[in-house]
């Protein structure tokens, strides 16, 4: 008798298998070889890659977790277990999956039989693992969204895992936003290196200028621009990055041009910058704070200072911004990503003029492959300094976004805008681009 036989018969008829189960949802298309607790087994016995639900609680995750968030779940609790891949890296697991597997509702009569089989008790959810955020709607508790509290409490979660983590995954540049490849085998640091000079260009920065740097991590840009001999002030909400940043700067001799400060941006009083940087920290801004964080970033610049602004997007301009699912609950709480056309309009509306846009795609996607590369050899030491759970959230995270990189499901993009004076004059701006790409 087939699944579905089975599956159509009575409920005397015995309860079907979880592998069967999968098997209905997949339409017994399985790229690759699925184990379960209760003896069943589907999909190709030699396939490369394999994974293996190991316990009843990871069905209860799998059954009630809503699009990624329940496989997360199972995956971080243990109850999952993955074969032919790294955890550090499970990249070419999610592109098979991402690939070779569909899933479709069954009809009624089947659904009715499935839920039969999987009983009750699954069906209920059950405590997420610690790791796990919570919901949007609990987190009001902390404040409403996108205040300085709630923003603070974000940042907390997802920037002060461990700085020693951080060094391992990162590398030495400890920066943890896009590089920018200057060709395929440049190595991860030096194409960080190459962001921070694209950066620095872009803003027309020379000695003597003064750089605001909002979320500024670890303080890359504040390093790169102070050793250019321009006078540069970063700001972060995570206590973690400030301290490393700060300890960074008196290393290198830099406390006379550098300095990075522990707070919210918008603290930020002085004024009349020549350039102000935003690097990583539009996507944990929300989008109907849009209008006043350019203008806050506005009203910091000098008449004719530049303003670059270098965040995640979404391909389109229609999408619903805020995260769901595995993202939201694990790795950025609030965080809320739209397309680089809603972006350059609320800059246009408080007066800026957009110069220049690109989009960084492909380099971010390099990125990630480099960073889990990174994990994949100091697997041991991550786990030992932030636990096993925690490590594999960043393994899945990391190849997860590349992977949505490369299939165009998320872009990478620069805006470069000016702030006009009172008659519109931009000041000596070139007339064409005047930096190297």
């Amino acid at each position: 008798m087939t699944v579905k036989q089975r599956a159509a018969g009575t409920a005397k008829e015995p309860k079907l298998t979880v592998a069967e189960i999968l098997e209905i949802f997949a339409g017994s298309r399985l790229p690759l070889r699925f184990t379960a607790y209760d003896g069943s087994a589907a999909g190709p016995p030699d396939a490369t890659f394999g994974v293996e639900l190991k316990t009843p609680r990871g069905l209860t995750y799998l059954a009630t977790g809503r699009g990624d968030l329940g496989l997360a779940r199972a995956w971080i609790a243990g109850d999952l277990d993955v074969h032919g891949v790294h955890p550090g890296d499970p990249y070419e697991l999610l592109k098979t999956l991402a690939d070779g597997l569909v899933f479709r509702l069954p009809p009624p009569h089947v659904m009715t039989q499935v839920v039969r089989s999987i009983g009750l008790e699954h069906l209920r959810p059950i405590a997420p693992p610690p790791q796990e955020a919570p919901p949007r709607w609990r987190r009001v508790a902390e404040g409403l969204r996108h205040s300085k509290s709630r923003d603070a409490e974000a940042i907390h979660h997802h920037y002060d895992v461990s700085n020693t983590f951080y060094g391992w995954v990162l590398g030495p540049s400890m920066t943890y936003t896009c590089a920018y490849y200057p060709r395929q085998d440049a190595s991860l640091d030096e194409a960080q290196e190459n962001k921070y000079r694209l950066v620095f260009e872009k803003l027309r920065l020379k000695p003597g200028d003064r750089l605001l740097d909002v979320g500024c991590g670890w303080g890359g840009m504040v390093r790169f621009a102070a050793r250019r001999g321009v006078h540069a002030t970063g700001v972060t909400l995570s206590t973690e990055q400030a301290s490393w940043a700060q300890q960074a700067i008196a290393e290198d001799g830099l406390n006379d041009l550098a300095e990075v400060r522990h707070g919210d941006y918008r603290d930020i009083t002085e004024t009349g910058f020549d350039a102000v940087s935003s690097i990583g920290l539009l996507e944990h801004i929300g989008v109907r704070n849009y209008p006043s964080y350019f203008r806050f970033l506005q009203s910091r610049l000098r008449s004719g200072g530049l303003l670059l602004n270098h965040c995640i997007t979404r391909p389109d301009n229609r999408s619903e911004p805020s995260a769901r699912g595995f993202i939201d609950r694990y790795v950025f709480p609030d965080g809320e990503l739209t397309g680089s056309g809603r972006i350059i309009r609320a800059a246009q509306d408080v007066g800026l003029e957009v110069l220049h846009e690109e989009n960084l795609r492909p380099h971010y996607a390099l990125t990630l492959r480099d960073w889990c590369a990174n994990l994949v050899e100091h697997w041991d030491e991550a786990v030992a300094e932030v636990g096993l759970a925690t490590a594999k959230v960043w393994g899945l995270y990391m190849a997860g976004s590349r992977l949505a990189f490369e299939t165009n499901g998320i872009q990478l993009h620069q805006v470069l805008a000016v702030r006009p004076g009172e008659r519109g004059d931009t000041g000596d701006l070139p007339l064409r681009p005047w930096w190297t790409p």
